[in-house]
């Protein structure tokens, strides 16, 4: 493999990674607060994915209003979600919790499969977006140039956020004990229904740019990067917005790089995500950023 085919996979691979981050970074923000696996996370993403695909498609709206639009639907999703399915059962065991958002998955799953059918239908790429470049040799498609700039822009927003705001800092707080920052007068309901909007308009984010990386949509489309992007929190190390970033990097790095270099590996890129999992838990059980972890929740 010559440099500019490894510079070229590099960009594939980072693209790739900076998806899955921008979807795990609602995983661990959930967690961070709850200690909740929130297993309809990625069902979130086809959900942004179809309001784009009608948005465009059925209101022939332009895509600069169809998929904003698109994400602010996911975000309220997101919080009637919350509302619906885990604030209720707050106070109870977390298994309780956990069966709630897997059955939370198969409701948006069954539910899209009534409505629109299970027929993948194209997804609409904006011109911008569409076609490809050519940079001193490279040839990389104009999607995965631009979706670690889109990334980055969103995430530095998070950080932010998150580290030079109150609201932040009560969202910090939360996570480090949420019964005493309720006993310091925060309402700790309006900022989980903020954090539920926050990481699902993430996760709507990254569902827009999956349908186009991936031009089509169906009721199942978030369950594959839903599972990656568990898998990219889980190894950067769960609660930790850092770690999942450093998580997805990683992993789609490392799937387009394995790939590229093992091409008679290509139809094991699945596995072997699940497999750098196990590997790397086998000699770090909290993730890459566990020590971190275990100071600092958010």
């Amino acid at each position: 493999m010559d440099l500019n085919t490894f510079l070229q996979q590099l960009i594939n691979g980072l693209s790739l990674g900076s998806l899955y981050a921008l979807i795990a970074i609602g995983y661990t923000m959930v967690y961070g607060i709850l200690r909740l696996i929130n297993f309809a996370h990625g069902d979130l993403l086809m959900v942004a994915a179809y309001a784009g695909l009608f948005g465009v498609g059925m209101f022939s709206l332009p895509w600069e209003l169809a998929f904003p639009l698109a994400l602010m639907l996911t975000g309220l999703m997101g919080v009637l979600l919350e509302r619906g399915a885990y604030r209720p059962l707050r106070r109870a065991p977390r298994i309780s919790l956990l069966i709630s958002a897997i059955a939370a998955s198969f409701f948006l799953e069954n539910l899209a499969l009534v409505m629109l059918g299970g027929r993948p239908q194209p997804f609409p790429v904006p011109p911008f977006l569409a076609g490809a470049i050519t940079l001193n040799g490279l040839f990389i498609s104009r999607l995965s140039f631009y979706t670690p700039a889109i990334t980055a822009v969103l995430l530095a927003a998070l950080f932010l956020m998150v580290y030079r705001t109150r609201i932040g800092i009560a969202m910090r707080a939360i996570a480090r004990d949420l019964e005493t920052t309720r006993l310091m007068g925060i309402n700790v309901d309006r900022l989980i229904t903020l954090t539920f909007l926050i990481g699902s308009v993430l996760a709507g984010a990254g569902g827009l740019l999956w349908a186009m990386r991936y031009p089509q949509v169906n009721p199942y489309m978030g369950i594959l990067p839903g599972l990656k992007a568990f898998i990219a929190a889980v190894l950067g190390g769960i609660g930790n917005l850092a770690g999942a970033v450093l998580g997805g990097l990683l992993l789609g790095v490392s799937e387009i790089l394995i790939v590229a270099f093992f091409p008679a590996w290509a139809g094991y890129r699945d596995a072997l995500a699940f497999g750098l999992l196990i590997v790397v838990l086998l000699f770090r059980p909290t993730g890459l950023l566990g020590e971190i972890l275990m100071e600092e929740k958010l």
